[in-house]
């Protein structure tokens, strides 16, 4: 990275830049070395906190990629089956579900459906997990026959959390501190459970309004973990790329296996792997995926093939991080 780089850089997220303005951080790696560490702006607007590398975000759906990891990790242990049906796991699921199996709630093929919309308007208290469970249990029915089309679910992968916990015997969140977190040395990452856990320098997430920010850092649908309640830092999200591309948690086949999306019947486009979207970019391989949530949006690119990775997080509701990034690696790939 030249200087000129960095300020290119810089100069992407000059919308993020300021104290009156809620915040990014971003970090660069290329050839498995840190190239670009950077923050921009405020993690709390409200105790004038500033973004620094160090900063906490919720990850919203970024998270899917350390749920799917633990499965894996599971499989790799012999305790359960992609194809084992996801009935054996969690009984309290309806019949219709009976043909649903864990490698289509890792595909977004279950033909679930997302639990968003089965949630009664008059709703103001937080969901947890098990809430989840008994909205999809209560839903004799899927939106198409499992492994026929890909439909992105959070309903999935809410289960997915589930079922790492009971296969495991302790909870979601030790299963990732013992299994994923620790032994990465990831030591900001957390399957956030509030009033069990503190997020040690937690970004508050904000949306625009009326010309300013407003703190929007929680919604009904915050407190669910396995398909987005991890916080992290882009220090810690370095570490999990040097993991990922050196094959530290499970062998390269599986790694191909989770990065290779399903074949359906009928030619049916799917982009989506195990907790990656894989396709490509300018002609390049590349695994991808966003997080939005309320007051956040994250992005997280990698082009394994040429070594880079570009991780954006953000504790605001607006902005496209994701073009950001690609931005970037249209600078460092293809100038």
């Amino acid at each position: 990275m030249t200087t000129d780089d960095v300020r290119a850089v810089d100069a992407l997220f000059a919308a993020y830049t300021g104290s009156a303005v809620p915040g990014a951080s971003v970090t660069v790696i290329r050839d498995g070395t840190v190239v670009v560490r950077r923050a921009y702006g405020m993690a709390d607007l409200e105790r004038r906190i500033a973004a620094t590398p160090e900063t906490d975000y919720r990850l919203a759906s970024v998270s899917k990629q350390f749920t799917a990891m633990s499965v894996m990790l599971l499989a790799k242990d012999g305790k359960l089956r992609y194809d084992q049906p996801v009935r054996d796991l969690l009984a309290e699921l309806p019949p219709a579900t009976q043909a649903v199996t864990i490698r289509h709630l890792l595909n977004h093929t279950s033909g679930l459906w997302d639990y968003e919309a089965l949630i009664p308007e008059s709703r103001t208290a937080q969901l947890d997990d098990d809430d989840v469970l008994s909205l999809v249990a209560s839903r004799d029915s899927l939106s198409t026959p499992p492994g026929t089309a890909y439909c992105y679910s959070n309903s999935g992968y809410v289960l997915l959390g589930m079922i790492v916990a009971r296969v495991s015997g302790v909870p979601f969140a030790e299963f990732l501190r013992a299994r994923i977190f620790g032994p990465l040395g990831m030591r900001s990452s957390v399957a956030h459970v509030e009033g069990r856990d503190t997020v040690p320098h937690r970004a508050y997430g904000y949306s625009p309004r009326g010309g300013a920010f407003v703190q929007t850092d929680q919604s009904v649908t915050s407190a669910t973990l396995g398909d987005g309640g991890i916080y992290s830092n882009v220090d810690d999200l370095a570490l999990w790329d040097r993991a990922l591309s050196g094959a530290a948690l499970i062998d390269r086949a599986s790694l191909v296996l989770a990065t290779t999306p399903p074949a359906l019947p009928g030619g049916a486009a799917t982009e989506y792997g195990f907790g990656w979207f894989i396709d490509t970019y300018r002609g390049e391989q590349r695994w991808r995926h966003t997080g939005e949530t309320s007051g956040f949006r994250n992005a997280i690119l990698r082009f394994p093939e040429r070594e880079l990775t570009i991780v954006i997080l953000t504790n605001r509701s607006s902005g496209e991080p994701q073009a950001i990034a690609e931005r970037v690696a249209d600078r460092l790939l293809f100038r």
